[in-house]
């Protein structure tokens, strides 16, 4: 049960609380792209879960699954209103369909009194509030078993996936240890010529989903996520875009009941 004391908004930091977490041994940028688009009135607060040794495997997000728990746990007693996971390859890394990982994320919802929402599911719920049914996936950074894996949990939540692929697949990198070694970050004009190499691919597409948390460098070099290049991306392909980053930030906003400040994309725009 999440205390009391939490009851009373006078007890509270800030009247909308938000709490996040990351995948080991990542800096990650969410909640302070979440907390630019936000009014003042919203907290957030962070916590990373502790994976020693951690190599980013598939494997080893499986055995420590629980950490997920045990977070949700923690934000619930420092009284967090609504809390999000990052990294979309949760969903998929137990076998776990989307019933199941909807069935999950209710079960802690409910159990720790304070609504949880992880990125891949919010990838499924944000092509649904578009109502897409034909979907393009650009897989940029993902390890082809990463990318697989998304894409059989995509299909199994009901669409018709006509494109999905890496900047491998796409001819931007030979090699995966090499899209590997740019650590999630990459040049900025690569987030055009992807986006247009995967809407030319499936010009039927209903929209284009971009999983994972790939960064954008800007003009000055500053490292950017989908969240503030969505705008461009929409543009250029004349398609809505569902991105792991901002489809998470758009659940938060709707379970707090409160609308961004900034709406970049369709799929922020519909919160107004």
């Amino acid at each position: 049960m999440k205390p009391e004391r939490w009851k009373n908004p006078a007890n509270k930091l800030f009247p909308y609380q938000v709490g996040f977490t990351a995948p080991p041994h990542d800096f990650d940028a969410a909640p302070s792209d979440f907390l630019r688009i936000s009014p003042e009135t919203v907290g957030v607060h962070g916590r990373m879960l502790h994976v020693p040794e951690y190599q980013h495997q598939l494997t080893q997000r499986v055995d420590n699954f629980h950490l997920l728990e045990e977070f949700v746990h923690c934000m619930s007693n420092n009284g967090v209103d609504v809390v999000g996971q990052v990294g979309t390859n949760w969903v998929h890394c137990n076998g776990t369909t989307p019933d199941e990982i909807r069935a999950f994320c209710d079960r802690l919802s409910d159990t720790y009194e304070t609504p949880f929402h992880m990125a891949g599911m919010c990838l499924v719920e944000g092509l649904r509030e578009l109502n897409a049914e034909k979907i393009a996936v650009n897989s940029v950074y993902y390890w082809p078993d990463w990318r697989d894996g998304i894409v059989r949990f995509l299909k199994q939540a009901g669409f018709d996936v006509l494109y999905y692929g890496n900047f491998v697949d796409q001819g931007f990198y030979n090699t995966n240890e090499e899209m590997n070694a740019c650590t999630w970050i990459f040049p900025g004009d690569l987030a055009q010529k992807s986006m247009m190499y995967v809407a030319e691919q499936a010009p039927d597409a209903d929209a284009i989903v971009i999983n994972g948390m790939p960064n954008w460098r800007r003009a000055d070099g500053l490292p950017q996520r989908t969240v503030s290049r969505v705008d461009e991306m929409e543009s250029i392909t004349g398609k809505p875009v569902v991105s792991s980053d901002f489809a998470l930030y758009w659940n938060i906003f709707k379970s707090l009941g409160i609308a961004p400040e900034q709406t970049p994309g369709r799929l922020l725009s519909s919160l107004i």
